[in-house]
């Protein structure tokens, strides 16, 4: 399955908003779209996310979700690299 790099910027003063939502609704993914791993920006301003979908037109609906506390970058990843 594609996979992709979700990097989310929390927007000014909504770090504690983001989290406050996320632990009452938990990531608001919809069907379709699969969170795989996330890692946080040693500040704490930026979220890392490891997700994969193949419907990449699911990511404007859960960025919706988001969008008034978070700014998206989302980056379609290519094949792993031979060892």
């Amino acid at each position: 399955m594609p996979q992709y790099m979700v990097i989310e910027t929390f927007r000014p003063g909504c770090r504690a908003q983001v989290y406050e939502r996320f632990h009452r609704q938990g990531r608001l993914l919809p069907a379709g779209l699969v969170y795989l791993n996330s890692w946080l920006e040693q500040d704490g301003d930026r979220c890392f996310q490891l997700m994969e979908t193949h419907d990449p037109a699911l990511f404007e609906i859960w960025t919706r979700a988001w969008g008034d506390l978070v700014i998206f970058e989302i980056v379609p990843l290519g094949e792993k690299p031979a060892r």
